[in-house]
């Protein structure tokens, strides 16, 4: 990692941010300037004792916390652009994905999971979720893009779920067929994200909230219950 790299690191972690990986994206999106080549992935964690309460629907205190953190990622994503541009490189920070699933097709361009993967931070779960040993799918992203050449992490490219199937059981939308990830799948081949949403819409509804908000895959999965573990000192 160069000096540029920990120096980056380094911003973020103080101000916040939990993971940070650089990525190579050459050639993966033609939606961007070609000379953007590098992506830095930030992931943000979620507080364990909030996701720790969702196992049988959203809360108040789990929406409050998504949009805490995505609010968080946000400006880590602006910071870091504006330390790239002032150092005379080029940057662009994506906007986390929201709540809303504002896309058309309940996707990106270049989806902030691609990027995390590249960037070796974690693999794509049953439910479509990023996957990390260390907070396992508690967590949020966002990514940003330049011409800088860093060094990159190594990708990861396929699932580390095995025959894990407790977030497929445990899906109120029933939206994972239980495939494991590869990178070269598409989503749709193992997980229906329009499933997903339209239970996440009624969901949300039990708790006075008009977005797609859900949180079931991310608490039964094994490796955020050991993150909540950890946190709990168990």
């Amino acid at each position: 990692m160069n000096i540029l790299q920990k120096e980056i690191k380094k911003m973020l972690i103080e101000n916040g941010a939990s993971l940070v990986g650089f990525a190579n994206i050459n050639g993966i999106t033609m939606q961007f300037e070609q000379d953007l080549t590098c992506g830095i992935s930030i992931a943000v964690a979620l507080k364990p004792d909030i996701i720790n309460q969702i196992s049988k629907c959203p809360t108040l205190d789990y929406y409050r916390e998504y949009k805490r953190v995505n609010n968080l990622l946000a400006h880590l994503g602006k910071l870091t652009a504006i330390f790239l541009r002032n150092r005379g490189f080029k940057a662009l920070d994506l906007e986390p994905t929201n709540e809303r699933g504002y896309y058309v097709n309940l996707s990106t361009h270049l989806p902030h999971k691609t990027v995390a993967t590249r960037a070796g931070l974690g693999w794509i779960g049953k439910t479509a979720l990023l996957i990390t040993e260390k907070y396992g799918s508690a967590i949020r992203l966002t990514s940003v893009l330049t011409d800088v050449i860093f060094d990159t992490g190594t990708p990861i490219e396929k699932s580390n779920c095995g025959s894990c199937m407790i977030c497929v059981n445990e899906c109120p939308g029933i939206a994972a067929t239980g495939q494991n990830w590869n990178v070269h799948m598409r989503r749709e081949d193992f997980f229906d994200a329009y499933r997903c949403s339209d239970t996440a819409l009624e969901r949300a509804k039990l708790i006075g909230v008009t977005t797609t908000i859900c949180g079931k895959c991310i608490v039964v999965c094994p490796w955020t219950k050991k993150y909540i573990r950890r946190a709990e000192g168990v």
